[in-house]
């Protein structure tokens, strides 16, 4: 039994994580819809596709045990490579939205560095949080209103955009934590092996 589940984890093809690299593949076309055929309402509709692969994913990965460590890894980098390519074809017209990328930029450097000090350290490849889904969830929404809204009223913007700041310094934060909680308890548990 033990043995079937680690083989579950390390599968490589499972509907999960098609549909991730799906939205890999979307990518470009989004870009090319707003950056090239500015066409901004059909790539906030490839956007919803985008995210509707996201949402079908991870019920499927949960209802059918289809939970696998390439899973856990790809999801979020799918997410995170969609939000930062399409914020910077906005940055074009919203040169403020930089501050958006920059802090996306910072915030997965340093949480992928965390969780793969934590998996080296502790074996443990650990899922995105309900914060993660929401600093998602503000990023898209975000992108949607500036894809579909050519005018957007400047006080709209900024306030949309603070709200992703806001979001994302809270899940930085709690992500942080979490490690921390994570290293300090396997450092613990291991003294009491040692013991």
């Amino acid at each position: 039994m033990a043995n079937e589940r680690f083989k579950g984890r390390n599968k490589i093809w499972t509907i999960p994580n098609i549909l991730s690299f799906v939205r890999l593949a979307l990518i470009p076309i989004i870009c090319l819809l707003y950056g090239v055929k500015h066409d901004g309402i059909l790539a906030a509709g490839v956007l919803v596709l985008s995210g509707l692969t996201d949402v079908v994913d991870g019920f499927i990965a949960r209802h059918f045990n289809m939970v696998s460590d390439l899973g856990k890894a790809l999801d979020p980098v799918a997410d995170k490579l969609t939000q930062g390519v399409i914020l910077l074809f906005l940055v074009g017209r919203y040169n403020y939205l930089l501050i958006l990328v920059a802090l996306l930029l910072f915030k997965e450097v340093i949480t992928g560095a965390i969780n793969l000090h934590v998996a080296k350290k502790t074996g443990q490849v650990h899922s995105a949080e309900w914060h993660g889904k929401a600093t998602t969830v503000a990023l898209f929404a975000n992108i949607f209103l500036h894809l579909v809204w050519y005018d957007i009223l400047p006080k709209v913007s900024y306030i949309a955009s603070a709200v992703c700041v806001v979001v994302m310094l809270i899940s930085f934060t709690l992500y942080t934590i979490k490690s921390r909680k994570i290293l300090r308890k396997f450092d613990e548990e291991n003294k009491k092996t040692d013991l």
